[in-house]
């Protein structure tokens, strides 16, 4: 019960640095938290312990706090099923107890749903490359950059990738 206190965001973290010249524990960082690979997205919540994960990769991602149509708009974009199938609202009515994608989607938000709950679904979303790029790799947002804590902004950047 301790635990449901202390969880109140969701973040969406996107991997901007590739994996060459990285450090294996930054490397292994990222691959618990299901972005393995450059322009890969995933979904987490503000455990003390993602936080600390965070700030151990912040020199190779960007986070920040999601929308529920950033989220509808990646997992209908982007959700994928084996055998590289996309995520559909009849699937969704078929195999969980969303209607649709958008119910998902806001439940998921206010930290009601996890992905966990839609059977099968890829942990992690492959997106393109943001359409004019990013600011700069190798700058904190804060200075101009792309790296780093953005805040609400990340639903600009997850617009500019779909």
């Amino acid at each position: 019960m301790a635990q449901t206190l202390e969880r109140s965001k969701r973040y969406a973290i996107i991997r901007v640095r590739g994996v060459n010249n990285t450090r294996k524990t930054i490397n292994a960082t990222c691959k618990l938290m299901n972005i393995a690979k450059i322009h890969n997205l995933s979904f987490i919540d503000d455990r003390v312990s993602y936080k600390g994960m965070l700030q151990k990769a912040k020199d190779t991602i960007t986070w920040g706090e999601v929308s529920a149509d950033s989220v509808e708009k990646v997992l209908t974009r982007w959700g994928k099923l084996p055998g590289d199938k996309p995520l559909t609202d009849a699937y969704m009515k078929e195999n969980t107890k969303f209607a649709t994608i958008k119910d998902f989607a806001k439940a998921f938000v206010e930290l009601k749903a996890e992905l966990k709950d839609v059977p099968n679904l890829k942990p992690f979303f492959r997106l393109h490359p943001p359409r004019k790029g990013y600011e700069a790799t190798k700058l904190p947002y804060s200075t101009g950059g792309s790296l780093g804590y953005r805040g609400e902004t990340i639903n600009f950047l997850i617009k500019k990738m779909t």
